[in-house]
């Protein structure tokens, strides 16, 4: 089972919010996930960006492997590769 860290979309039309997810890879985007972590909100200046580094960390020590959008909003809220 792959593991992996991502966002999925919520918020209206043209108006996306994302959420900072850990799901199986097999799930749809927006579909079952294991634990919610965070959101990112794009539209307000600047970026909102509110994301669990304690258990962003534990979830990518045990294995989890962060998309590429996920692991640049995790060096922003201060989890280091």
């Amino acid at each position: 089972m792959a593991v992996k860290i991502r966002l999925t979309r919520i918020g209206k039309k043209k108006a996306p919010v994302y959420r900072v997810v850990v799901a199986d890879s097999r799930y749809p985007r927006d579909g079952r996930f294991i634990e919610e972590l965070g959101y990112y909100d794009p539209n307000t200046d600047p970026a909102t960006l509110k994301v669990d580094t304690d258990k962003a960390a534990e979830w990518v020590k045990n294995g989890a492997q962060p998309t590429e959008t996920v692991k640049s909003l995790l060096k922003k809220a201060g989890l280091a590769d």
